[in-house]
C-alpha cells in the first residue's frame, strides 16, 4: 500500500490532547503473535489481533522496537531506523499495521531508541574508523587516562565499566547499555538534526505518536566529569536490581544533562507540525525520577509526558505511597502529566511482584483507572499472567545471563502471549517459540477467559469502560489524597463531575466517613459500593467505591 499522509489524514483540532489521559496496551512484538511460523512474533501477528486489542476498550497500542537489528538487546540496538527487521517483516506490514489500527480507532505508538544505536549501524562504522571521517564525533569518544584506564567511574546498567577500547581509534567509547550500544553523541548538533529526520520519516508513514527509550540518557557531560558515590541509605531497586554496582553511584553526570532540554524542544517544535503527534519519554533515573517528569513535561514546549518507574517497582503499593508518590508528583510537576504502568517488558509481572490474589489483582486494576495520568497495560497484564519461570538453558536476556541467579532477567515477562489452550504454545506460533511458554499461561489464556464471566480480561474490559464515560477519571484534576490505613481514597474533578475514589487495598475490612456532600454510587459492575445506613463507607477486602457527587 502507498505511503499515509499524515496531514491529509490529520485528526481534528478537538483530538489534539487525546494523549491526555489515554489508556495506551504496550506490544512486546517478539511475544505477541507469529505469522509466519517462525516462532518470533511479527507486524503481520499484530494486524491479526487488532480486533482483540480493540475489543479491550484501549486508545492506543505502543510496539517495542520492530528496525532492523542484530538483536543483541532484542531490538533496543538499532541498525537502521528506517526499516523493519526482516524477523518481523516489511514496511508494507507495517502500513498495513497503521491502516488496521486506524480503522478500529486505535492510535498507534513506536518505541524510538535514540541515545544510543547498535555498533552494526553504519554511523557507528564510519566514526570507529578513524578520528577525522565525516561522522568521528557522531558518538562519545574519550582518550584513555595515562595509565590507558577509561576516563571515568562510569558504569553501565549492564554490568561493568560504561567504557569499551576501539583499538582502531585507539579511544573509548561510551556505553551505557550493552557494549554493542554505543551511546551517540548529542552534543553534535548533525546527530540531533538525523535523529529529527527519522522521527519525521515515521511521522509520514502515519504514527501517531513515540514512547522514547531512556529519554534522560540522550546527554553526557561534555568534561566527562566522574560520578559521586551514593551512599547506601540512599540506593533502591526502581532502575537497576539490587545486586547491581550501577545503583552505588549518583549518576550526575553520566545521564540527566540540563541540555536535553534544548533537544526536546526541537523535538516537541517538529511534532507540532503533526496536528495529533504526541509523545511519552521514559525517565529512567532511580532517585530524580519526578524532578525529571517535571523538567521534561513543563509547558507546551517539551514532551507530552512522561513514563514514571514509580510503580514498576518490587516495594508494595500502598496506599501510603500511592498518596505519597502522587503528593511528590504535584510538588515536582505541578503542570506535568505521568503515564503510569505496572508491568512492562523490564520488570517482573506485578501480579508475581506483588504477590497478588485474584481480588487483589481486581482491585490494582480498578485502582489504576482512576489514577490522574495516562496509562500504560502491558500485553497479557489484561488475563492476570504471573511471571513465568524461564529456565537458565533457555534465557535469552545477557541482562539476566550476567546477573543470574540474584537477577533472572527479563525474560519472565517477555515469553509468548497465550491465545487458545489448544496447544502447548497457546496460539502464538506453529513453530518452537523464541522463548519457551508457560504451562500455567495457557490456561489463562484469552480464548479461555473470553467463556469466564468472572476472568481477568471482562474486569478490565469493564474497567476501561467506565474509565471511559466518566471524564473527570480521563483528564481531571485530583484532590483530597489520602490514605487511612490501607484505604486510599482521593477525589477526580472536570468540567463540573466530580467523582470521589476510595480503594481497600487490603484483605481485611474497613470502615472510613464518606466525605461531606450528596453522593450516588456509581460503579457497581465493578464492585463497588455506597455508603451504609449510618452514612459511613463499609468497604470489604479488596473493595472499590466511586461516588459521583450531585
Amino acid at each position: 500500500m502507498s505511503k499515509i499522509d499524515p496531514k491529509l489524514n490529520a485528526t481534528t483540532a478537538a483530538d489534539k490532547d487525546w494523549w491526555r489521559g489515554a489508556v495506551i496496551y504496550q506490544i512486546y512484538p517478539r511475544s505477541f503473535q507469529d505469522s509466519n511460523g517462525d516462532g518470533v512474533g511479527d507486524l503481520l501477528g499484530i494486524v491479526s489481533r487488532i480486533p482483540y486489542i480493540a475489543s479491550l476498550g484501549v486508545d492506543a497500542i505502543w510496539i517495542s522496537p520492530f528496525f532492523t537489528s542484530p538483536m543483541k538487546d532484542f531490538g533496543y540496538d538499532v541498525s537502521d531506523y528506517c526499516d523493519v527487521d526482516p524477523m518481523f517483516g516489511q514496511l508494507s506490514d507495517f502500513d498495513a499495521l497503521i491502516e488496521a489500527a486506524h480503522e478500529r480507532g486505535l492510535k498507534v505508538m513506536i518505541d524510538l531508541v535514540l541515545s544510543h544505536t547498535s555498533d552494526q549501524h553504519p554511523w557507528f562504522q564510519e566514526s570507529r574508523a578513524s578520528r577525522d571521517n565525516d561522522k568521528a564525533d557522531w558518538y562519545v569518544w574519550a582518550d584513555p587516562k595515562p595509565d590507558g584506564t577509561p576516563p571515568n567511574n562510569w558504569l553501565s546498567i549492564f554490568g561493568g565499566p560504561a567504557w569499551h577500547w576501539d583499538a582502531r581509534r585507539e579511544q573509548y567509547y561510551l556505553h551505557n547499555f550493552l557494549v554493542s550500544q554505543p551511546d551517540l553523541n548529542f552534543h553534535n548538533m548533525e546527530v540531533q538534526d538525523a535523529l529529527l529526520d527519522v522521527t519525521r520519516f515515521w511521522l509520514d508513514r502515519g504514527v501517531d505518536g513515540f514512547r522514547l527509550d531512556t529519554i534522560n540518557f540522550y546527554f553526557a557531560d561534555k568534561e566527562l566529569r566522574d560520578n559521586p558515590a551514593l551512599p547506601p541509605e540512599k540506593r533502591n531497586s526502581n532502575i537497576a536490581p539490587s545486586v547491581n554496582p550501577y545503583n552505588h553511584q549518583e549518576h550526575l553526570y553520566s545521564k540527566n544533562q540540563p541540555e536535553n532540554l534544548a533537544f526536546l524542544e526541537r523535538y516537541r517544535d517538529l511534532l507540532d507540525e503533526y496536528p495529533a503527534a504526541a509523545c511519552v519519554g521514559e525517565v529512567g533515573d532511580a532517585q530524580r525520577g519526578l524532578e525529571l517528569l517535571g523538567e521534561y513535561t513543563a509547558g507546551d514546549d517539551h514532551v507530552h509526558m512522561c513514563y514514571a518507574f514509580e510503580f514498576l517497582s518490587a516495594e508494595k503499593l500502598t496506599a501510603s505511597r500511592v498518596v505519597e508518590t502522587m503528593t511528590r508528583l504535584d510538588e515536582a510537576a505541578p503542570d506535568g502529566w505521568a503515564c503510569w504502568a505496572f508491568s512492562n517488558h523490564d520488570v517482573i509481572r506485578h501480579t508475581t511482584r506483588w504477590n497478588l490474589t485474584p481480588a487483589a489483582h481486581r482491585c490494582y486494576t480498578t485502582m489504576m483507572m482512576a489514577l490522574r495520568g495516562s496509562l500504560c497495560l502491558y500485553q497479557g497484564e489484561e488475563l492476570g499472567l504471573p511471571e513465568a519461570d524461564v529456565a537458565f538453558e533457555d534465557l535469552q536476556d545477557p541482562y539476566g545471563i550476567e546477573f543470574w541467579p540474584e537477577f533472572k532477567g527479563r525474560d519472565g515477562c517477555r515469553t509468548p502471549m497465550v491465545w487458545e489452550p489448544s496447544n502447548q504454545n497457546g496460539g502464538f506460533s506453529a513453530a518452537q517459540p523464541w522463548l519457551p511458554v508457560s504451562h500455567d499461561h495457557v490456561m489463562r489464556s484469552v480464548e479461555t477467559q473470553e467463556h469466564d464471566p468472572a476472568a481477568p480480561l471482562h474486569h478490565y474490559r469493564r474497567a476501561l469502560a467506565f474509565r471511559r464515560t466518566h471524564p473527570a477519571l480521563v483528564k481531571g484534576t485530583h484532590a483530597n489524597l489520602m490514605a487511612q490505613g490501607d484505604v486510599l481514597s482521593f477525589t477526580r474533578s472536570y468540567k463540573g463531575q466530580t467523582i470521589f475514589c476510595a480503594f481497600n487495598l487490603s484483605d481485611t475490612p474497613s470502615t472510613l466517613d464518606m466525605p461531606a456532600g450528596n453522593w450516588i454510587a456509581i460503579g457497581t459492575e465493578l464492585g463497588s459500593t455506597g455508603a451504609a445506613s449510618d452514612g459511613r463507607l463499609h468497604l470489604g477486602p479488596w473493595q472499590p467505591c466511586f461516588a459521583l457527587q450531585r
